[in-house]
């Protein structure tokens, strides 16, 4: 019985996808370097910026 969970288990590994296609690659990059690029300016906004030192400081007891 435990044998044949362990084969029912690496054969549904062996039919995932390994990883990204070319297509997924043409996509994901620019995707990626445009949330690296925005990510800083919004985690500078004056909002962001004052809610995250709020829990920051909450956590280190400084407030």
């Amino acid at each position: 019985m435990k044998r044949s969970i362990v084969r029912c288990g690496h054969r549904a590994r062996l039919a995932c996808d390994a990883g990204m296609t070319t297509a997924e690659y043409a996509v994901g990059t620019p995707a990626a370097c445009t949330f690296a690029i925005v990510l800083p300016a919004v985690v500078k906004s004056g909002t962001v910026e004052t809610g995250l030192s709020g829990v920051i400081l909450e956590a280190l007891g400084i407030r």
